[in-house]
C-alpha cells in the first residue's frame, strides 16, 4: 500500500487463520492482491524497536513476509540474529486449526521474545514475535513466513528497573552512552515517559514532608495560642486610684461627720442636714 493510497479509519487485526490461510498462503503461491497491506521484509537485518517503522501498516502490531534463511542449508535451524541481539522461540509451535474445518491444520505458530546481546548471555526485552508458516508437510515453491511484531505490556516496575540499568551502564561506561534507538527498547515509543513521571518513592517523600510541614505549622500555631492564653489581663484602672473602704456611719453620728469620716462624701454638699 503506497503513501498515495491511504484508506482513513482503517485497522487491521486479522485473525491466525487470516494471517495463514488467506495472506501467508497466497504470497507463498504468488497470487498477489491489488491492495498489499502487509509487506516483504528480512526483519532479521533490522533491530525490533526499527520495525515500527518500516512496516507499511499497524498502530500496535506489524505484519511482515520474511524469507527464511537458515544456517547450515535447508536441514539447519533458521538463523534469527540481528545486530543488537537475536530472537529467542519460547515453548513448542502451536498447529493452528481452521474453525470451518477442525480437522484440518492450515498452519503453524511459533512464538519468539528478543534478547539484547548475543547468547546464551543476552537480556530479555518486551519486544515478542509470532512467527506463522505453512505446514511442515506441504511443498512450497517459497520458503517465506509471516510476523507478526509487537510489544508485551510493561510494569511500572520494570521501567524502572530498566532506567535504573541504563543510569548504571551511563556511569561506568560515559564515553559509550546508548544511542536512541537503544533507548526506546528500554522504554519503548509508545512509553516513552520515564525521563517525566516520578518514581513512587519520590512522590510518596513529597506527601511525607506536606504532612510534616503541615504538622509543624499546625504545633506552631498551638504555641501561640497557649501563649496568648497564660498572658495575665491588664487590671482595670480606675481614674482616681484605690479608693478607701466605705465608712458607715454608726447611729447617733450626724451629717457633717460622717462627711468627715468617709472620703466619698467630701466631695458632696448637703442639700439638709440628714440625721441617722
Amino acid at each position: 500500500m503506497g503513501k498515495d493510497i491511504e484508506l482513513p479509519g482503517f485497522r487491521f487485526h486479522p485473525t491466525e487463520e487470516e494471517l495463514l490461510d488467506f495472506y501467508l498462503k497466497n504470497m507463498v503461491y504468488g497470487k498477489r492482491s491489488s491492495v498489499e497491506v502487509i509487506g516483504f521484509l528480512n526483519i532479521y537485518r533490522h533491530d525490533p524497536w526499527d520495525l515500527p517503522g518500516l512496516s507499511r501498516i499497524g498502530e500496535r502490531e506489524w505484519y511482515f513476509f520474511v524469507p527464511r534463511e537458515r544456517k547450515h542449508g535447508n536441514g539447519g535451524r533458521p538463523s534469527r540474529t540481528t545486530e543488537k541481539g537475536y530472537w529467542k522461540a519460547t515453548g513448542s509451535d502451536r498447529k493452528i486449526i481452521s474453525l470451518s474445518e477442525p480437522k484440518r491444520v492450515i498452519g503453524l505458530k511459533k512464538t519468539l521474545v528478543f534478547y539484547r546481546g548475543r547468547a546464551p548471555g543476552g537480556s530479555k526485552t518486551d519486544w515478542v514475535m509470532n512467527e506463522f508458516r505453512m505446514p511442515d508437510n506441504c511443498s512450497l515453491p517459497k520458503d517465506v513466513v509471516l510476523c507478526k511484531i509487537y510489544r508485551k505490556a510493561t510494569s511500572l516496575k520494570v521501567l524502572e528497573q530498566r532506567a535504573e540499568m541504563e543510569a548504571k551502564m551511563n556511569q561506568t561506561c560515559p564515553n559509550s552512552p546508548l544511542s536512541s534507538s537503544e533507548t526506546i527498547s528500554f522504554v519503548g515509543k509508545e512509553e516513552n515517559m520515564m525521563t517525566s513521571f516520578r518514581a513512587p518513592q519520590v512522590i510518596a517523600m513529597e506527601e511525607a514532608n506536606k504532612i510534616q510541614m503541615h504538622q509543624e505549622n499546625a504545633k506552631t500555631e498551638e504555641k501561640q495560642r497557649e501563649a496568648e492564653t497564660k498572658e495575665p489581663s491588664s487590671s482595670l484602672k480606675l481614674p482616681f486610684g484605690s479608693l478607701p473602704e466605705l465608712q458607715l456611719p454608726k447611729p447617733g453620728v450626724e451629717w457633717d461627720q460622717l462627711l468627715s469620716i468617709s472620703p466619698w462624701l467630701q466631695n458632696l454638699t448637703p442639700i439638709v442636714n440628714i440625721y441617722w
